[in-house]
């Protein structure tokens, strides 16, 4: 599936130093997709920034445009408040 970036998104991933590939790679196989806010959903993928430290990445995106929109994206170390137990 192809996304656009906002530029919002392409800013804060600039500035949270989070590539874009790297993001790519998570929407195109998330570990999960999860409702976030109203009715955008969070791809999200647990991803290890070296030294063994494990961040979960989030790509916020509005499905209800074609294609799909990324809103935002972030990593943050928080997992389990953002990880959903299957």
């Amino acid at each position: 599936m192809r996304f656009r970036f906002s530029r919002h998104a392409l800013s804060e991933m600039e500035r949270r130093g989070v590539s874009v590939l790297l993001v790519e790679s998570v929407l195109q196989e998330p570990q999960q997709v999860v409702l976030a806010y109203g009715q955008t959903k969070a791809y999200q993928s647990r991803i290890e920034f070296g030294e063994g430290k494990v961040y979960l990445v989030r790509a916020i995106v509005d499905e209800t445009v074609d294609p799909p929109m990324v809103i935002t994206v972030y990593r943050t170390s928080k997992i389990g408040k953002y990880w959903r137990k299957e």
